[in-house]
């Protein structure tokens, strides 16, 4: 099997298990009634996935997992456990048991995403921004997709969504399990070693690379987990949109050719340079979107677009990056510490801005909270630019 047809597997293996992020989300008001949750709960069920991830993410970090297991076979055995933890989403089992069920399905995808950007590493020498820019636009489909299966489905129940998401998180395990192998770039393996985790930390371009991709996730999921309830509040305004469902998976789904653009740009101009570009982009969108809460629909839709195309393009080189700067027995454990705090900042993004939603009165502004992410990350990368060791990224271009 070529490196191009393992990359479209793997990609194929990564939609249909993050399926599994956004299951309950794009049914919240359902579960919502269903479980008789209050609003904080309800928030918990988007927050409790982040929570697992960041918790499994940095698990995995210290105890070395993603170095020392076969990484097909770490990755199957996760996304089977994806697909249980989501159809517990199928049984009554009250607001606490809901929400422990998306903890453990977070838990199962941090061995999913980091392991896959690692093992597609190990087919790609050269071209490796565009590959795992193709691998977070995998990520960003299958989380807008339980948003078209409802948003398209007309009279299609909350529990047909869930069971479709957890049906392709066992479809990923098939594909991981039985279909994919490393590739020829294969990474040394290492032990469990707890001082690892020191060395991450002491490595000043890694941490620079780190503190981009922190910048852009303060913004990344807070924007994907809320545009839903942001978009149908400004229905209530007047403004004429009358899916909101079908344009949260628009505004999701565009990251995906942005996740490729961005990747086939930073091979070429260089991964500092790109980042910088589309946190400055996706920066201004956060706060250009709420001028057009009101109105005209078609300026409001494009701005959304606009930032949805550009909010997630340049995820996949904060890892691209962190593969090539970091020592190669760690590349690893360095993408799980990398995921793992950056999903912890998320649940904090994620929690505040329904609470800011709340104190302002409205959801007109709210995105503007935002916008301090990118701002700190494009500033990151700019100081990772201006480092000697920069030159190990992307060839050279940096």
């Amino acid at each position: 099997m070529g490196k191009w047809q393992t990359l479209f597997l793997t990609g194929l293996a990564v939609l249909l298990s993050l399926m599994t992020w956004f299951s309950a989300t794009a049914v919240l008001p359902d579960l919502t009634m269903v479980h008789d949750l209050t609003a904080g709960q309800a928030a918990w069920l988007t927050n409790a996935v982040q929570l697992g991830f960041a918790v499994g993410a940095l698990s995995a970090s210290i105890l070395a997992v993603a170095d020392i297991w076969p990484l097909t076979r770490y990755m199957a055995t996760a996304a089977v456990l994806a697909c249980f933890a989501n159809l517990l989403l199928l049984i009554d089992l009250g607001a606490t048991g809901a929400i422990v069920a998306r903890f453990v399905t977070g838990i199962a995808l941090a061995g999913v995403y980091p392991s896959a950007m690692k093992f597609i590493a190990t087919w790609f020498k050269t071209g490796r921004g565009l590959a795992m820019g193709a691998m977070v636009g995998a990520l960003t489909l299958g989380s807008a997709m339980p948003h078209f299966v409802r948003g398209t489905g007309g009279t299609v129940s909350w529990e047909v969504v869930v069971l479709v998401c957890s049906l392709g998180s066992a479809a990923a395990a098939v594909l991981f399990g039985w279909v994919l192998r490393e590739g020829p770039h294969a990474f040394a393996r290492t032990r469990v070693d707890l001082r690892q985790v020191g060395q991450i930390l002491r490595n000043k371009p890694v941490m620079l690379a780190n503190l981009g991709y922190f910048g852009h996730m303060w913004e990344l999921y807070a924007m994907w987990g809320w545009f839903l309830a942001y978009a149908g509040y400004a229905a209530t305004e007047g403004i004429g949109l009358t899916n909101a469902s079908l344009l949260t998976f628009a505004v999701i789904a565009a990251g995906a050719p942005g996740c490729l653009l961005g990747g086939w740009l930073a091979d070429r101009i260089g991964r500092c340079r790109t980042t910088i570009l589309m946190m400055g982009v996706s920066g201004a969108s956060a706060l250009l979107i709420g001028l057009f809460f009101g109105g005209p629909l078609w300026v409001f839709i494009l701005i959304a677009l606009v930032w949805g195309f550009t909010v997630v393009a340049d995820s996949a080189q904060f890892s691209a990056a962190v593969s090539e700067l970091s020592e190669p027995h760690l590349v690893g454990s360095s993408l799980t510490f990398q995921m793992g705090v950056g999903f912890t900042i998320t649940i904090l993004a994620i929690w505040l801005t329904p609470l800011v939603a709340a104190w302002l009165g409205s959801w007109q502004w709210t995105f503007v909270m935002l916008a301090p992410g990118p701002l700190i990350g494009a500033v990151a990368m700019h100081l990772l630019y201006r480092h000697p060791r920069s030159v190990l990224m992307a060839n050279g271009q940096r």
